[in-house]
């Protein structure tokens, strides 16, 4: 008879604790704010990827001056599926919509197929989500989910572009990246040209270059846009983990090497690393600090600063590793340090005459005979870019004050969205 009474002890203790358990779990659930739907949502792609049918997403964008903010978004999209399709609007859409594209769409095409997380590219897409476009991503390319960022995306209309697949229950969103815009970058190279007297006829006086840490000085470039020659970017160690491949290379790896700038990254820089990667098994990207570029570019370079040029590089599938901030010199040291077994140079770049130089940057690899010149597939450098912007810039600065204006909104408007 006592040990049925502690038999039932047993069980009511046990009965309690589990009621406990229950009640722990409802608690904290409810305050870490795991909502049903999110759970729901969680537990329909776990069961997907258990039936083996992977969870297709969609992502679009006009990728014009493609930069990391456009990269990070594409690694948020990826991280919400297991296979990333990416739609390029065409020029058409991006001139009727918003004024003429930078970079044409071939130029825009292979930027976006080189981003690491881009499994599936589509040419020429919708400015909008149609009805028509919206059945053909999910009858055509089984899209699963149509992803967009926080900021509001508005036709000329007013309407959301992505009002149809908000209705149908298959959008999800993403958190913008901060601190950089095309905007902002086509505004820092409109003040660049500004102050080398290219555009302005003007008495305006000699901008200089800002380099105190911590410091954004506004300069008014006598439109309502603004502008600043100092990145509002950020830049975070969890950021450059998550644009890394966080693998090095195996002792008998053969490494490339390439240096430069890579300012305002474009089709020109990710062709050359294609090929460069080619000719070995890891391919290291050196690429030169701020003060480093200004010294031999002149002080109204580069457009972008050091981490922003490092992360738009680590994006690139090409490669497998950078140097942040690395030396004009590549020396004996450095190439026994990191085992660099090529050391290479493109046709096509903003400066080729390092070999008349004095101190000839390349002059040990080329001694020890790992130096090699390559064909540069296109003809594109980062003042090519700026010339386009020169060009037609009374069009950019136009495009520029409207979309200053719709981003300021949005920042005055902004909340907190969880995820990154």
């Amino acid at each position: 008879m006592g040990s049925e009474g502690w038999d039932e002890n047993a069980e009511l203790k046990l009965r309690f604790l589990a009621k406990c358990v229950v009640a722990g779990l409802a608690l904290g659930l409810s305050i870490w704010g795991i909502h049903a739907a999110r759970v729901s949502e969680t537990l329909e792609m776990w069961v997907r990827r258990k039936k083996k049918k992977p969870i297709r997403v969609y992502m679009d964008g006009c990728f014009d001056m493609m930069h990391y903010g456009h990269c990070n978004a594409l690694r948020q999209a990826r991280a919400l599926g297991d296979q990333l399709v990416v739609g390029v609007v065409s020029d058409d859409e991006i001139t009727a919509n918003k004024g003429p594209p930078v970079t044409p769409l071939h130029e825009r095409m292979i930027m976006v197929q080189a981003v690491k997380w881009v499994d599936e590219v589509i040419p020429d897409a919708p400015y909008a989500i149609t009805e028509d476009f919206m059945k053909k991503l999910f009858d055509e390319y089984k899209i699963d989910y149509i992803i967009h960022g926080d900021d509001p995306c508005l036709l000329p209309d007013g309407s959301d572009a992505y009002a149809l697949a908000k209705k149908a229950g298959r959008y999800k969103q993403i958190k913008r990246t901060e601190g950089v815009s095309s905007t902002d970058i086509v505004g820092r190279m409109l003040l660049c040209v500004r102050e080398r007297s290219l555009i302005d006829n003007h008495n305006h006086s000699c901008l200089q270059r800002q380099f105190s840490a911590g410091r954004s000085q506004k300069i008014d470039d006598g439109s309502s846009a603004g502008g600043t020659r100092i990145s509002n970017f950020l830049p975070t160690s969890r950021r450059i983990v998550q644009f890394s491949n966080g693998k090095g290379p195996s002792p008998d790896s053969r490494i490339v090497y390439i240096d430069g700038a890579f300012d305002l990254f474009h089709a020109g820089h990710v062709e050359i690393l294609r090929l460069a990667r080619e000719l070995g098994d890891f391919l290291l990207v050196g690429i030169h600090n701020d003060q480093t570029v200004s010294a031999k570019k002149g002080a109204h370079r580069p457009i972008m600063n050091l981490h922003e040029r490092s992360l738009s590089v680590l994006a690139c599938r090409y490669v497998d590793e950078v140097i942040i901030g690395a030396p004009w010199e590549v020396s004996k040291d450095m190439i026994i340090t990191f085992n660099i077994s090529l050391v290479v140079h493109g046709t096509v770049a903003e400066s080729n005459d390092f070999q008349q130089e004095k101190d000839n940057p390349y002059a040990v690899p080329i001694s020890m005979g790992i130096f090699t010149v390559m064909e540069s597939p296109l003809d594109i450098t980062t003042s090519t870019i700026i010339r386009r912007i020169v060009a037609n810039h009374e069009a950019f600065q136009k495009r520029n004050e409207k979309k200053s204006e719709s981003e300021r909104k949005y920042y005055e408007a902004k909340t907190f969205v969880s995820g990154d």
